[in-house]
Order: C-alpha cells, then structure tokens, then sequence
C-alpha cells in the first residue's frame, strides 16, 4: 500500500495492538516519509516496518534504513536488481528483510538472497498481483523455502483466513484490503464504503491504471474495482498514456467531488469478507481471536 496509503498512524496503531503495521513508502515525498514513521513511533514501542516497491524506488532504501525500522518490507524487483545487496544493507541497518513474492521462481531467488520472511501473494489480492491463486502459491512457497517463515497475502480479512493460512504451512498472514477499510487509512470515504458495498466480484485485472501513471511495474497486473472509469479505458490503454494529463486532472476533479465510480481504487476480492469500517487495532484483535477460536474448536473435534 504504497502512495501514502499506510500511514504513521494506521501502520502505528497496528503494531500497538500486536500486528507489525508497515509504513508505505514508495511514490511518497522524503520529509512525508520520515513524518509517518515518527508518527508510527509515538504511538506504539513495538516494531513497525517500512516498504519500498523495489523496482521503483530503491533510491530511497538509504533514507528508510536511517530510520531504523525493525523491519525492511520489500516487493517488485527488477530481474537486474541485486536482491542479496539490498537485503545485507538492511541487515547490516540491524533490520529483518520481508520480501513478498508473487511466483515460487521470485521465492527462491528472495531466498537464496537471505530474506528473513517471505510473503506468498496471490492473485486473490488487491492492487499489484500476479496470476496464481493465493491458496496455491501459499503452499508452493511454504514447502519451497523451509525453513524460511512465510506469511500468506491475498484474500485474507478475517480469523478463518489466518488459520486456513496456518493450516497450509504459513506462520501468518500480510493484509491490505482488510485496512484501507478501518478508520485510520488515509484514503477517502468512498473507496473504504466501496469496500464494505462489495460482494467481491466487482474487481478486474487491468493494466489501466499503470499506463496512467507510467509506472512499468515488472511482471504484475493491477486488481482494481471495475468502475465505470476503468470500463471506459479498457482495451484503450494507448490513448490514456497520451491523454496522462488530461486524464490524471480529471481524476483529482473526482476525488473532490467523492465519485466512486469514476475513480481508480485498488481493492482485492477480501472485499466480500468486509462489511464495516472498524479502528485498525480492533481488526487486529478479532482476527487473532476467531483465529485462535477456530483452531481450538477444530482441535476439539480431532480428540
């Protein structure tokens, strides 16, 4: 949740309630970054991490580094990027490495690179995915680089996600969707009340919204709710990277006004598990409760 959309407050109260909130970093201004880990800082003494999106801000690993988060959240390298380099500069910083990947082939290589946990996303995700399912790609990796700790990304909003999760060989689960919808997540009310309205069905891979920014992110596609903006550049991403300004004025237009369905919200298909927006603590709470409750009901029934 790169672009300011975890901010100091929301990664804080999350590891304040026993989580590890992360600070999105990429596409976010120096000074703006600092800011939110501070915040983060105020609010909880327990660790935080940062994410950068490899592919597109490395510049920026110096910066996050210096302010020593416990943990350094990594995604979307480049084939030509030195995992291994980067990782033993986190390292060396006295920060564990969490890289999350989006294929069994990207998780050897996070491996062989010394990461410290490895997320397995799946397709099920929102925002920038791959195309293997969550429940497949979670076991590939589980059983590929033991025993290195994996958590599981990508559908998960509940406790019966996290213990479906743990059952296939993970140690825990990474969220995204689940908290944009709380109260502390700096994105507009309609995007979270889009989340709570969905069924889940209403989402799209597309690469709509990179050929709007520009940005060539290596080998993902972008799930996003499927509004009627995104059906109207479907199939005609050329004309929208003409268009970039024109089109991106229109979008700010939209956001003042609050118009869902003429925006670009990324979203993943655990909109269909979410149906209020909650403080992001309590999120954290009730999952690791009804997690632990259904593993000891299940444990029951196996006596």
């Amino acid at each position: 949740m790169g672009a300011g959309a975890t901010n100091g407050e929301l990664a804080g109260r999350v590891s304040d309630a026993g989580g590890l909130g992360v600070v999105g970093a990429s596409f976010v201004p120096p000074d703006e970054i600092r800011t939110m880990i501070h915040e983060a800082r105020e609010i909880t003494e327990k660790p935080i991490g940062v994410n950068l999106l490899l592919f597109a801000t490395e510049e920026l690993l110096d910066l996050v580094l210096t302010e020593e988060p416990e943990v350094l959240s990594t995604a979307w390298a480049r084939e030509d990027q030195d995992l291994g380099g980067i990782f033993a500069r986190a390292h060396d910083s006295g920060a564990k490495v969490m890289h999350m990947v989006p294929t069994l082939a990207e998780a050897h290589r996070a491996a062989s690179a010394g990461a410290d946990i490895i997320v397995a996303q799946g397709t099920d995700g929102g925002g920038h995915v791959g195309l293997i399912g969550t429940l497949v790609i979670v076991r590939q990796v589980t059983k590929a680089v033991a025993p290195v700790p994996v958590l599981g990304a990508g559908g998960f909003a509940d406790g019966a996600g996290l213990a479906a999760a743990l059952a296939l060989g993970a140690q825990g689960i990474l969220l995204g969707t689940r908290f944009v919808a709380t109260e502390e997540a700096p994105v507009p009310d309609y995007y979270k009340q889009a989340i709570v309205e969905s069924d889940g069905q209403n989402t799209v891979l597309t690469t709509v919204s990179d050929s709007l920014t520009g940005r060539d992110w290596p080998g993902a596609w972008a799930r996003v709710a499927r509004t009627r903006f995104i059906e109207e550049w479907l199939g005609r991403e050329p004309e929208l990277r003409r268009r970039r300004a024109e089109i991106w004025a229109k979008l700010e237009q939209t956001d003042e006004r609050g118009d869902a369905d003429q925006s670009i919200m990324w979203f993943g298909q655990s909109a269909g598990l979410i149906d209020s927006i909650q403080p992001a603590g309590e999120v954290v709470r009730q999952i690791a409760a009804e997690a632990e409750e259904i593993m000891r009901s299940q444990g029951s029934h196996g006596e």
